[in-house]
């Protein structure tokens, strides 16, 4: 995910702060992108990462074909969990993300994920509606072919 935010900022021209724990920073092509082209931040110190953020976003800590390094992962990062305290430190009215599935306690509380800032179930809904428009293009292209514009 880190990566693709690293992308995103490039083409969206927003400051990115990335928090992560030593030993798991992007792709070193990637970190260079960021401080070659001035996109934001890098920091193994979560209340730097969202201190006066707008958006707070987070990610499972142990993706599929990581079981093995479950517990290494959850020592190494339980101090970025998306809590109550941390949220403390973003901006007043900052949203958080989460690109599901959430392992609830570990990378994000409950209090947080189910809160008043959180965005996650609105975000899951437009990802579904995207995840529609590729498969409409994937099996059926004539049907976004007749709803282009015409020139």
């Amino acid at each position: 995910m880190a990566q693709s935010w690293i992308e995103a900022a490039a083409l969206g021209g927003f400051e990115l702060r990335l928090g992560i724990p030593r030993g798991y920073e992007p792709d070193r092509s990637c970190v260079a992108r960021m401080r070659r082209e001035e996109l934001g931040i890098l920091t193994s110190d979560p209340v730097e990462a969202v201190r006066d953020a707008d958006v707070v976003y987070t990610d499972t800590w142990t993706s599929m074909g990581q079981e093995k390094e479950a517990a290494q992962r959850r020592r190494d990062c339980r101090d970025f969990q998306v809590n109550g305290a941390l949220l403390k430190h973003a901006a007043k009215d900052a949203i958080v993300m989460h690109c599901l599935p959430a392992h609830r306690g570990e990378e994000i509380t409950d209090d947080v994920i189910d809160g008043p800032r959180s965005v996650v179930l609105d975000q899951a809904e437009n990802r579904l509606h995207a995840q529609k428009a590729v498969m409409v293009w994937l099996l059926r292209p004539e049907v976004l072919a007749h709803t282009a514009p015409s020139r």
